[in-house]
């Protein structure tokens, strides 16, 4: 039995445990009391002005909400009593902490300058932006802003650009453009030299298209220090003194400006980087590449910039660079940094110079080969990225989420009111784990230790100089919020009045702030009701922090040794509260700045000036040469820089540390100045077999290194490479005995080509050979070398088309195509029973992307032969559609897709159907002048100037074919004649080249006796050349002198007896053989002869034209092999078919001509190539022994003959350059195509090199007076032999009217005039053949009348107004004229009798009233009759035009809208299809 005190003892202890328990409780319950505010709909943005406690916020509904005191009372924001919005989007001034702006998406938008209070509302009719910044901010002066809108068809877009300088008191259009605008001093660090300030204060720069054409790869820099109100603007040059194309983006971040640039033809990207905005250097990244979408700039300092570059698409992962003071050399940081897409998961400790915090993936490799998921691990830098070293809670490894999985708003880690305070979520062990699974960590040294603060993922926000610590549960719905006010070590819970999923928590940006905002979701998920609580903790009245509770030298940064390390040559401290402090700090921000302490000089603070050698201890420097007179022998020293320098802003102390940038004695061994040897330099390589096949792999302007790759496949099946053209070969050592069939050059990425061998196995270089990879096919190729096996995307370049054989060989052998997203890696069926696949993407439709045409043989039967046209948009996943149900064959080019199909009317002839978009296809109308009874073949020959030039074969005699080449209009659908009876050859080829970089100009051979050649006799060739993209054609004029220095025999004759005739495209042995070069603009060579017609090749000469095609020089007697090198500034030519063992090369353009001996012992030539853009000073001629057949390649390099690249100066001629124009030979002012173009040619005399391979066009200039050149005969019409263009006999006019059919909304028509606009002139004003009368389509003759009409007003006024302007002008003249002009007289007798010439006489007063009457009804008349002409019957255009200024194309939003969008019928008049006149050109031509 249990005594009676022991129970009641018993009893005592249990009430007071349960007294203690309930303290316990209480202790840990935080009363407090916070105001809420309950919304309808989720706040979309919030942000406080810094300094204050003011907050802005703004609804998904567009309403906007602001509070004074820290969001305990919000209200609604009204202007002038109405409410403000909707609001799509608010921003805040990033460096001015009054103003704030409130955009919307109808055009009027709000501002306010003082933190809220009042708000004023301005117009600009434009949406804001949403894929470029909508606002960009001017770094010195708050009240210059850039307003951007922006219109995007997937990667293209059109951006206007807006700008005030007054707050948008007045708003002007800055400039329109591709890849938006911003300041110059887009930061307030940028520059701090005050000449330069004052010279860029008004400086902006802007992305915009190129001069000719509209694509990414022309895209230029443009800068201009007035707002563009003069001109078009000043281009930058990026490089070298130079422009550079493919401009992609521009983006200013503290002392840098930053431009991307992309070449056509390559995946990476150069950037460029300037810290005055005068100065441009192309920054290095320590020989690593950048592409597109693969690189991210991050938090930088102050002193540098930091870069993450994606090294692996497939697994995300990065390598971490830091830049030099000026940002021109990245160094590694950093490998396998954790990346999704372009955000990295690295950040800095806010307020603490030199700690950052960086995700990496610890098993790349795995990761890399597809074995193994990401296992992510923390590591954390207290020197600036030097060293990395694990987090560690306690003695585990502790890892934290970070930017790629962040779910709160507002800075990740830390916060700059709290320093030294670093939170996170995440977990211990060996690898991150899921976010839901971590738990919140703390750390209150910077992140040098950490413990766990509270299980499971919490959002947090520090407050009050850290004093207090806020966390909520991050996850399901919670009722309750947690706060430590001891860093972290204990927490007090305070209940909530509802539950919530937490959105965000935040406080204001003030290092004693006590409030906090916590915004959370009701019910409804996202965008249902949501309740903002504000919390303020100076309900809990604690007491005031003393002197005591403060750590006054708190070392922000710990080394190894736990002292306070050094970062830019200073320590860094601040006075914090100490952790177990019970007070809140409150006081003065100010008070707890952090405050430095200089450290002596150390190797960290100093930088190479250039960059690291390769060992990463010393420098190297770009050009060192030891000064005049120094350096006499070899074993000499000389004081030269040491490489090294003072990092910018490094403020350590000198006194007793290193002084690294001082000079030191440097080695005359090996330094002397090496003059160029004045000579060429040939380099012999011989082969065992012969050549079967190579291809160029060119670097690009925006790559790097200096290669000139080469791949090459011998007949023996072996494939070998050359990195420096052709001086030294070798095979490749993961191919060395693989036997490759095929080699497969990327159309669209010149580093890029694919090896393929029999089997499936396959391999392929992106890089130019330095390294290849394997791939595996899924089945073998195909072997019909008609077919290719692989095809290429042309905006993709990792998006394949491979075409194999099945079930080969046996009687259902058949072709399968499937496709790959990733070269080849992974491989998906296409469709079966194929013939040949295409992809269909346009550039300038986006809808096109994934688009893939295919022609199979119908029922899936290899046996049956008749051919049907599919097309697909998802890849054949969902039914195709049946775009022909029989088609011959189709074409595919940058703007047109071409189908040749039966005609329905007569099946043994062959109909065209075109289209621009991919989905809708219309019958081709060719000109009724070509006559061909059965349309038997046609040959696309050029589709790049807007236009589709076609040639339809008419005489089909073997040995004997010509055909009509024929112009359509813009949308590819009716055609006129451009030339006949262009000879043709059996095999479907024609002689019609494009000539390179020039606009229009083409040659064409043609057959003169069509007659004869049809019975039989052999063609009588001549050629002709066209200046106008084929409107005219004449015959090619021959050089003024022959071989011997004198006129050629027939010079007495007309042209058509005595013109220059060239050998064409139909009797190369190379298709890469070109008779121009797009960088050597204006030079074209050719074989031929001076006579009636073209001779036999075996009697040809060597002919040069300098000026495109214009006046030609006799160069050589007899056939040769010729190139183009450096841009025209060598030209070399070597003996064709005869034996040999010397080349001639000239460096003035053909003026003068030097032998060069390439080898000891006569050789056969076959070809002499060059780098495809003729860029290189490096040349390789391709050859044999005369006693063998196996190759000899010989490279030829030039570069000794100069010792200096050529200068350019854009804003003038100079020694080196000179601005060359085209000229026309029907057209003054050397205008072509409406404007005049002006390109940089190097002179002659200038020794040097050009170096360069961004294209050369220097400007284009206002555009021309629209004249008879800028017009080619329409539909129906023919050229007449006095250049005009009439109907075609027997044909009617075509019916103009029916474009108002087609078009229901078009209210006007113009009558036929038998000409129709060129598509690439830009002319305006002058002569408009094409438009003379208009008329009013049916029923819209109201619409046309107020369009054109005039009012009955008018019309009183148009003939009253004269009349009495006449009449007053009579009267004046009346009432002055006395006799004679200056004559005055006084004190007349008007009694007196008449003189002749008195104001009386009959001769002055008659006249006077006639003449006025005849000037009245002269005005008057002309507005009469054309108000009743346009009423009755039409209305005659007179001179209206567009202002002069070149008229780029695709220059406006609605221009560009309208090419990219899909027609739904084909209409005649293509501007009425394109809604803009657009310029041409040639993709290759220069931007």
């Amino acid at each position: 039995m249990i005594p009676r005190w022991a129970s009641l003892v018993s009893c005592l202890i249990l009430a007071l445990l349960m007294q203690i328990g309930a303290a316990a409780k209480s202790e840990d319950e935080l009363k407090i009391e916070p105001k809420t505010l309950q919304l309808d709909e989720s706040p979309a943005a919030l942000f406080y002005f810094e300094g204050t406690e003011t907050v802005l916020t703004h609804l998904s509904d567009g309403e906007l909400y602001r509070s004074f005191d820290g969001g305990k009372e919000w209200e609604v924001v009204e202007t002038e009593g109405v409410a403000v919005g909707p609001v799509l989007m608010i921003r805040q001034h990033p460096f001015d902490n009054k103003k704030a702006y409130a955009l919307s998406i109808n055009g009027r938008h709000w501002i306010t300058t003082d933190q809220a209070k009042t708000w004023k509302s301005f117009e600009v009719a434009d949406t804001p932006a949403s894929y470029f910044s909508p606002l960009v901010f001017h770094g010195w002066n708050s009240s210059k802003v850039i307003l951007q809108s922006d219109e995007c068809a997937g990667r293209y877009c059109i951006v206007r650009s807006y700008y005030t300088t007054d707050d948008f008191k007045s708003v002007h259009l800055l400039r329109e453009g591709t890849g938006g605008c911003i300041w110059a001093a887009g930061d307030p660090k940028f520059s701090e030299n005050p000449e330069t300030r004052q010279e860029i204060e008004d400086r902006s720069l802007c992305v915009v298209t190129g001069l000719k054409i509209p694509l990414p790869h022309a895209y230029r820099l443009v800068y201009s220090d007035t707002y563009f109100k003069d001109d078009g603007g000043t281009e930058v040059k990026l490089q070298e003194g130079r422009t550079v194309s493919g401009v992609q983006s521009i983006v200013a971040t503290e002392k840098f400006l930053l431009a991307a640039a992309k070449s056509k033809g390559t995946e990476e990207l150069a950037l460029y980087v300037t810290t005055d905005a005068n100065n441009w250097h192309r920054a290095e990244f320590d020989d690593h590449r950048i592409e597109e979408d693969a690189y991210t700039v991050l938090d930088g300092t102050n002193h540098s910039l930091q870069v993450d570059v994606l090294t692996s698409k497939t697994s995300e992962m990065g390598v971490l660079f830091t830049s030099n003071a000026n940002g021109t050399y990245f160094t590694r940081n950093l490998e396998h940094t954790n990346r999704k897409k372009t955000r990295v998961d690295f950040k800095r400790i806010v307020g603490i110079e030199g700690i950052m915090l960086v995700n990496t993936v610890k098993n790349s490799d795995d990761v890399s080969s597809g074995r193994e998921e990401k296992q992510v691990v923390s590591k954390v830098s207290f020197d600036d990225g030097r060293t990395f070293k694990s987090l560690k809670a306690g003695k585990d490894d502790l890892h934290l989420h970070s930017v790629t999985t962040t779910k709160n708003i507002g800075r990740l880690f830390s916060s700059a009111t709290a320093p030294g305070l670093v939170a996170g979520i995440g977990n211990t062990g060996s690898h991150l784990t899921d976010f839901l699974d971590g738990d919140f960590f703390i750390s209150n040294d910077a992140g040098a230790t950490w413990k766990l603060a509270l299980e499971g993922p919490h959002k947090y926000e520090f407050g009050d100089q850290g004093a207090i610590v806020v966390a909520i549960e991050d996850g399901d719905k919670v009722d309750s919020i947690q706060f430590s006010f001891n860093h972290g070590k204990d927490w007090k819970t305070a209940k909530l009045e509802h539950k919530i999923r937490p959105v965000t928590i935040t406080t204001a940006p003030s290092p004693v702030s006590l409030k906090f905002i916590l915004i959370g979701e009701l019910d409804g998920g996202k965008t249902g009701k949501h309740v903002i609580y504000t919390f303020d903790l100076k309900d809990i009245r604690m007491r005031k922090c003393e002197e005591k509770d403060f750590d006054t030298k708190w070392p922000a940064r710990f080394n190894a040794t736990g002292e306070s390390n050094c970062v830019m040559g200073r320590r860094q401290y601040f006075k914090r509260r100490k952790a177990d402090a019970d007070c809140f700090v409150e006081g003065k921000p100010e008070e707890f700045e952090a405050y430095f302490e200089p450290c002596k000089c150390a190797i960290e603070d100093f930088e190479c000036e250039y960059k690291h050698d390769k060992d990463g201890e010393g420098c190297i420097l770009p050009s060192l040469s030891p000064p005049a007179g120094e350096c006499k022998d070899s074993s000499d020293t000389y004081m030269a820089p040491s490489g090294w320098r003072l990092i910018p802003g490094n403020a350590c102390n000198r006194d007793g540390g290193k002084n690294l940038d001082e000079e030191i004695q440097r080695s005359c061994n090996g330094t002397e100045n090496k003059p160029p040897s004045g000579a060429v330099e040939p380099k012999k390589s011989r082969f065992d077999k012969a050549v079967a096949a190579y291809v160029y792999l060119e670097r690009q302007p925006t790559n790097r290194g200096d290669d000139e790759a080469i791949v090459m496949l011998t007949t023996d099946a072996t494939l070998h490479i050359s990195v420096d053209h052709g001086k030294e070969w070798q095979q490749p050592a993961r191919i060395k005995e693989k036997k490759i069939i095929t080699i497969a050059s990327h159309p669209y990425n010149s580093e890029a080509a694919f090896f393929l061998t029999s089997g499936s196995e396959g391999f392929y270089t992106v890089n130019r050979g330095q390294s290849f990879e394997v791939f595996e096919a899924p089945i073998p190729p195909v072997k019909n070398s008609q077919i290719p096996t692989l095809t290429f995307h042309p905006q993709y370049p990792d998006r394949l088309i491979w075409i194999g054989g099945v079930d080969c060989p046996s009687i259902n052998c058949h072709s399968d195509a499937y496709y790959s997203d990733n070269r080849g890696h992974d491989w998906k069926l296409l469709l079966r029973y194929v013939k040949k696949c295409e992809f269909g993407s346009r550039e300038n439709v986006v809808e096109s992307m994934n688009l893939v045409f295919c022609e199979q043989h119908r029922d899936e039967n290899a046996a049956n032969k008749q051919i049907r046209l599919l097309s697909s948009d998802d890849f054949f996943t969902t039914p195709a559609k049946e775009v022909f149900d029989l088609v011959y064959d189709y074409a595919t080019m940058s703007e047109f897709i071409i189908v040749a199909s039966p005609d329905p009317n007569d099946p043994k002839s062959l109909a065209a159907s075109v289209s621009v978009d991919g989905e809708t296809f219309a019958r081709v109308k060719f000109p009724p002048n070509v006559q061909v009874p059965e349309q038997k073949a046609y040959t696309v020959l050029d589709s790049s100037g807007h236009a589709v030039f076609l040639h339809v074969t008419v005489g089909n005699v073997d040995g004997g074919r010509y055909g009509s080449i024929i112009k359509s209009n813009s949308n590819g659908t009716t055609y006129v004649l451009s030339l006949a009876a262009v000879s043709q050859s059996d095999e479907g080829y024609v002689d019609f080249e494009k000539i390179q970089g020039m606009e229009g100009v083409a040659l064409a051979n043609i057959v003169s006796n069509t007659d004869a050649v049809s019975k039989g006799a052999p063609k009588a060739i001549k050629t002709m050349i066209t200046h106008n993209d084929g409107a005219q054609w004449v015959l090619l004029p021959p050089p003024l002198k022959d071989a011997r220095g004198k006129p050629f025999e027939c010079s007495t004759k007309s042209v058509e007896e005595c013109s220059l005739n060239l050998h064409g495209y139909t009797e190369r042995e190379d298709e890469r053989d070109t008779m121009s070069s797009g960088s050597a603009i204006g030079l074209m060579m050719g074989m031929g002869n001076v006579g009636s017609q073209l001779a036999s090749i075996e009697d040809a000469d060597t002919f040069l034209t300098t000026d495109g095609g214009f006046t030609w020089k006799f160069v050589k007697k007899g056939k040769h092999i010729y190139e183009f090198g450096d841009a025209g500034s060598v030209i070399v030519i070597v003996p064709e078919f005869n034996t040999t063992k010397v080349l001639y090369y000239s460096t003035d353009e053909g003026d003068n001509w030097e032998e060069f001996a390439f080898s000891d012992e006569d050789m056969y030539i076959d070809d002499i190539t060059t780098v495809p853009s003729d860029t290189s000073k490096e040349f390789l001629l391709w050859g044999r022994h005369t006693d063998s057949s196996d190759l000899v390649t010989v490279n030829i390099d030039f570069s000794g003959l100069r010792d200096r690249p050529c200068s350019l100066d854009e804003t003038k001629e100079n020694d080196d350059y000179y601005l060359w124009e085209p000229k026309h030979p029907f057209q003054e002012d050397n205008c072509l195509f409406g404007h005049v173009e002006q390109y940089h040619r190097k002179k002659t005399s200038a020794q040097c090199w050009n170096g360069w391979k961004e294209p050369h066009v220097h400007s284009i200039g206002n555009n021309c007076t629209c004249t008879r050149a800028d017009f080619e005969c329409d539909y129906n019409y023919e050229p007449q032999s006095d250049g005009s263009c009439a109907l075609v006999p027997g044909l009617p006019m075509p019916d103009a009217m029916a474009i108002c059919k087609e078009d229901p909304d078009r209210i006007e028509y113009w009558e036929p005039t038998g000409y129709r606009r060129i598509p690439q002139t830009t002319c305006v004003d002058g002569q408009k053949y094409d438009q003379i009368v208009s008329k009013p389509c049916p029923s819209k003759e109201e619409e046309y009348r107020k369009k054109h009409g005039i009012s009955g007003a008018g019309l009183f006024f148009a003939i009253v107004i004269p009349v009495l302007v006449a009449g007053a002008a009579g009267y004046f003249v009346y009432s002055k004229w006395d006799g004679k002009f200056g004559q005055i007289r006084l004190g007349e007798n008007t009694g007196a009798s008449q003189r002749l010439l008195s104001r009386d006489s009959l001769l002055v007063t008659v006249p006077i009233a006639v003449i006025a009457g005849i000037v009245a009804v002269a005005r008057a008349i002309p507005l009469l009759v054309t108000s009743l002409w346009r009423s009755a019957s039409g209305y005659a255009q007179v001179g209206r035009g567009r202002s002069h200024g070149y008229s780029r194309p695709y220059a406006s939003r609605g221009s560009f809208a309208a090419r990219r969008g899909d027609y739904a019928s084909v209409v005649d008049d293509e501007d009425e299809l394109l809604g803009v006149e657009d310029a041409s050109v040639d993709e290759d031509d220069e931007p």
